[in-house]
């Protein structure tokens, strides 16, 4: 009869008994009494070589270490590898599954059911993935976004979750808190303030990360991978923006009629598609920044407000500093003198910022005010760009307020997170 293992639990064991010459053994299977039925966690299976070796040493006075040349150590490495693969066991992990979301919960069954069916209709499964803005994907496109979920999985579940709604197990000891893609919306983008990102952008974030945070640079991916798994993360904010929308519908209307799906799935689409044609271009091209620049860019700092909430010094510890993010997290502007501009350094970033302001966060755009005197938003760049970089230059930063901060007067919304639990600097 031959034997083999089945299941991740026991991948170092079956390696182990493959180079050992033994047909792999498996745990016999356990038939569960219906479909849905949720199969009992595996134990894990620590299975190398220095294992074996005790084992043989203590039970048998065998030392694999000397002797790995002769044919007993063929047949003892396959049945050592039997023993703890059949005693530990080997099980199935369950399926990968995208998790409703928690409005989504707060529904009826019936709407609930509602909801998710028009939600797979459209986004797929987690098992078979698709973009809401490709109404008939092709069989390569279903590939690409294969390889990219498997690249989130790899190095991005931890922080953002299975689902992408910023829970992943490691989640809850980080500050900020990791982003929540659901909402369909991005802070950093190179579009207009409530657009949606470019693909580009988030490839961009992905290649730098985000100083400050634990969102880590992963410039050493190759570019396969980096588009990938972008596609994949927009898959998971298309498909957590249209159950937004789906639910809110339902709740306000108390049920979801099936003649207003397409529209919702419209509007979905043709922001993101929108958002593909939407690069924010500057109004005048990028002079040299020079001293002159940094010293009009203090005096515009300062005529335009900014020092309302970054602080005379950019340090951004004044009592206006407050605020909530779209994701319910309490949020302050950014202490420019850290030197962390998360959305970027390249002077091309912060004049985005400047000018269309920072989705999600209290941040505005200062557009209407500054499109008649574009050159001040060069300036500002400037200023910006010295002011964080006053550290570098061995300047010394007086210390700011180190009284606790209030917290912002609006209370959140049921189900919203408690203010100080997460959220980041607003730039």
């Amino acid at each position: 009869m031959q034997i083999r293992a089945t299941g991740t639990s026991c991948a170092k064991g079956a390696s182990m008994c493959a180079a050992s010459g033994m047909k792999t053994p498996r745990k016999p299977r356990v038939a569960h009494k219906s479909s849905h039925a949720t199969p009992i966690a595996s134990h894990t299976t620590t299975f190398d070589w220095w294992r074996m070796n005790a084992i043989c040493r203590k039970n048998i006075g065998m030392d694999l270490k000397t002797s790995s040349g002769s044919p007993a150590f063929r047949v003892i490495a396959g049945l050592v590898g039997f023993g703890l693969t059949f005693n530990l066991g080997c099980e199935r992990a369950e399926p990968l599954q995208w998790q409703v979301s928690a409005a989504a919960k707060e529904l009826t069954p019936e709407l609930q059911e509602k909801v998710s069916a028009a939600v797979r209709e459209h986004s797929g499964t987690a098992l078979k993935p698709r973009l809401v803005t490709e109404a008939t994907p092709a069989f390569d496109d279903e590939q690409h976004l294969k390889h990219g979920q498997r690249v989130y999985l790899k190095r991005c579940v931890q922080c953002h979750g299975v689902s992408g709604d910023g829970n992943g197990p490691v989640a809850a000891s980080m500050y900020p808190r990791p982003r929540d893609y659901t909402r369909g919306i991005f802070k950093f983008t190179s579009t207009a303030y409530g657009s949606k990102p470019r693909r580009e952008d988030l490839i961009g974030t992905l290649r730098r990360g985000v100083t400050g945070t634990s969102m880590p640079a992963f410039n050493l991916l190759s570019q396969k991978d980096l588009e990938s798994v972008a596609d994949y993360v927009i898959v998971l904010a298309q498909r957590g923006e249209l159950e937004y929308q789906l639910t809110a519908e339902a709740v306000d209307m108390e049920e979801l009629d099936p003649e207003s799906i397409p529209d919702l799935v419209s509007d979905v689409r043709t922001r993101w598609n929108d958002a593909k044609s939407g690069l924010t271009q500057p109004l005048t091209p990028q002079p040299v920044l020079t001293e002159e620049r940094v010293k009009l860019g203090r005096e515009a700092f300062v005529a335009k407000r900014c020092v309302g909430c970054h602080g005379e010094d950019g340090r951004g510890h004044t009592k206006d500093n407050i605020g909530r993010d779209s994701w319910g997290y309490s949020t302050r502007a950014a202490d420019l003198t850290s030197g962390m501009l998360h959305g970027g350094r390249d002077p091309i970033d912060i004049y985005r910022r400047i000018l269309n302001g920072i989705n999600g966060t209290p941040m505005p755009g200062f557009r209407s005010s500054l499109e008649s005197e574009p050159e001040t938003i060069w300036n500002l760049v400037a200023y910006v760009l010295h002011v964080s970089a006053a550290r570098s230059r061995g300047e010394s930063i007086p210390a700011g307020l180190m009284k606790p901060y209030g917290e912002p007067p609006a209370e959140p919304s049921s189900g919203e997170p408690a203010a100080g639990a997460g959220g980041d600097p607003a730039e």
